[in-house]
């Protein structure tokens, strides 16, 4: 309960505990603090605490010990940051795309969120691997199959192999969703003709002052617009075959492909020659073509584990629920039954195929078993939390209720509309073009910003290039890590390349500001380092920024503790904030006191140093010149 303060004059960190402790115990809340205060001991770096208002504790460091700290940073390579005292060994599962087709905008979340937690986790000295679950092996892969076979054509897969694949998934799925669409569509219609007139009854007999009637009424409202809607998206379905005859022909000549696609999926997991060649064949394209996506955005991973990898596994896990008492059979299927959950969880069909939930069970066991994995982070979306809680409630029942699982849940990409972020046309937006546009975009900014400086341009066209790719890479990441993970958050190329307000831009710019300040001074930063001088506080701006800078290792604590890398971009922007101030009210190279022109210097350089390295532990980079 130890904070910051919000204003300097309240000191540097805040305590507020002795009001809720007070009214525990039934006492004065100051009284209580001139207590607590009365029996610290803070005197190697505090001044003496104060109380203030109605109990809080103020704190404020001494100056000489915030000196000799950041004269210690000034020389050390982990910016204070010391290595964990426990270092655990941490499993993080992301990015997990489907390999059949391109990333989309909605991979992107899980792979920035969970490659900074990556990052952030390995400094701070944990054993950490990054597990790309990557989607392998499902019906996907049957849909693929089927339409290599049926709809295949030859001159796009040899010029484009996963494109190729790509398009045969979608027209798979749309042919299999128009015959779905054409069946649940009357159903859906009598729904709604029968909604309309238990809503139509409710409302005509509605009893006045009545609060229960007036929920049930609101419960229909909402139920018939929800069937309205489900009603428009399938005629959306229908039309769009029926109003192209190419589609229509396809779709009238394959009224079964949705249970024909299951059947080629069925027979590559019965080791079928023939499609478990063309799987081989395929997944090398696929994965080749997803990891030119990772390495544009500097994206690791130490193992790619997908569900193939699990499938042989997944018959004894079964086995051993079975075994143990843990699963039962219900309408033939064999699940898990969790006290307290009416929902049983399913780890195997009736047909005898077997579950996400029986890969997720296999996976856990081998993290545990072969990768001794003490914590296990999920980086996947919100919309999937309920399937977690039920894996981690089995996994306990399982016996492994002694490791740490954690579902880091995020929200949603939306577009201005305050829908989920899409073309035009409805289409989901492919991760490649997203990058292109953004760097397109910052390439633009980087052209005017250069063309306009008092001494004409200064970077060759190779270097704006680069910085384009470096600012507009940065700034999709960026405002992704910026928002609270659990909030959704509106994609805006503009606000994102701002070069003020809180954007990678203006980290980098903070940072190639710095750089300039050394290079107009034709001074060497490691000789700086090396050169014995020493920082000292002439100036409230100085203090404030040390103080700042000191803090990095609390934010990479906070992030780790909550899983939260907005945590890390708070402070980020709240450092540049603090030496934009200190650039504004002290001199640097002109300061004519050389001790003090050294000190400044100093500041200036770990702090370049802090923004770029906790942008990299974001996964983003820097620029010399901008």
């Amino acid at each position: 309960m130890v904070k910051p303060t919000q204003d300097a004059k309240f000191g540097d960190f805040q305590a507020n505990c002795a009001m809720p402790l007070a009214k525990q115990r039934g006492t004065n809340p100051r009284t209580l603090a001139d207590e607590i205060v009365g029996k610290l001991d803070l005197a190697d770096l505090c001044q003496p605490p104060e109380v203030a208002g109605p109990g809080f504790i103020n704190i404020r460091l001494k100056d000489d010990w915030l000196v000799e700290q950041t004269n210690r940073n000034v020389a050390d390579s982990r910016l204070g940051v010391a290595p964990a005292a426990k270092p655990k060994r941490i499993v993080i599962d992301y990015s997990a795309p489907n390999v059949a087709k391109p990333m989309h905008v909605g991979h992107l979340r899980s792979t920035v969120l969970g490659n900074a937690l990556y990052r952030v986790a390995k400094f701070l000295g944990h054993h950490v691997l990054g597990d790309n679950h990557i989607g392998d092996w499902g019906t996907q892969f049957g849909m693929i199959l089927f339409g290599y076979k049926n709809f295949l054509d030859h001159t796009a897969f040899e010029r484009n192999a996963v494109g190729e694949l790509a398009r045969q998934y979608r027209l798979v799925s749309q042919l299999s969703g128009f015959h779905d669409a054409k069946g649940e569509h009357p159903k859906a219609e009598t729904r709604l003709a029968q909604l309309q007139i238990d809503l139509n009854a409710a409302e005509t007999n509605k009893p006045a002052n009545d609060k229960s009637a007036e929920k049930t009424l609101k419960k229909l409202r909402t139920d018939v617009s929800d069937v309205r809607e489900q009603i428009a998206s399938l005629k959306k379905q229908i039309e769009v075959v029926e109003s192209s005859p190419p589609l229509k022909a396809l779709a009238d000549a394959h009224p079964q492909i949705a249970e024909l696609a299951r059947l080629e999926t069925a027979k590559l997991h019965g080791g079928d020659e023939e499609n478990t060649r063309l799987w081989n064949q395929f997944v090398p394209q696929c994965l080749a073509a997803i990891q030119g996506i990772y390495d544009r955005l500097d994206i690791r991973f130490d193992l790619t584990c997908g569900e193939s990898f699990y499938n042989p596994m997944l018959a004894d896990v079964v086995a051993e629920f079975q075994a143990k008492g843990l699963a039962s059979e219900s309408d033939g299927a064999i699940c898990v039954f969790i006290p307290g959950n009416s929902a049983p969880f399913l780890i195997r069909k009736r047909d005898g195929a077997f579950t996400y939930a029986t890969s997720d069970l296999a996976t856990i066991r081998y993290r545990v078993n072969d990768l001794q994995a003490d914590t296990m982070l999920y980086v996947v979306d919100t919309r999937q939390s309920e399937h977690f809680r039920l894996l981690f409630e089995t996994a306990k029942l399982w016996g492994y209720g002694d490791r740490e699982l954690v579902h880091v849940n995020f929200g949603t990409i939306l577009g201005k509309d305050g829908k989920p972020y899409k073309t035009r046309s409805g289409d989901t937006i492919g991760l490649e073009s997203l990058l292109d546009a953004a760097v397109a975009k910052a390439r633009q900014i980087v052209n005017e910003n250069d063309d306009g400086k008092p001494e004409g341009r200064e970077l060759s066209d190779a270097e704006r290039a680069a910085v384009a790719e470096t600012v507009g890479i940065g700034a999709i990441k960026y405002a992704d890590l910026r928002h609270n993970r659990e909030s959704d958050y509106v994609y805006d190329e503009d606000k994102m390349l701002a070069t003020n307000g809180d954007t990678a831009t203006y980290m980098q710019y903070a940072y190639a500001r710095v750089a300039g300040i050394f290079r107009r001074g034709g001074i060497n930063r490691e000789t700086l380092r090396s050169g014995g001088g020493r920082v000292v506080f002439t100036h409230p701006s100085e203090r404030a920024l040390s103080l700042q800078l000191l803090r990095f290792s609390e934010a990479l604590d906070g992030v780790l503790a909550e899983n939260r890398p907005n945590i890390l971009t708070d402070y980020l922007f709240a450092t540049a904030n603090s030496f934009s101030t200190f650039y504004q009210e002290c001199i640097v190279l002109k300061e004519p006191d050389e001790a003090i022109r050294t000190s400044r210097l100093l500041l200036c350089d770990l702090t370049a140093r802090v923004i770029a390295a906790g942008l990299d532990l974001l996964g983003m980079k820097t620029c010399e010149q901008m």
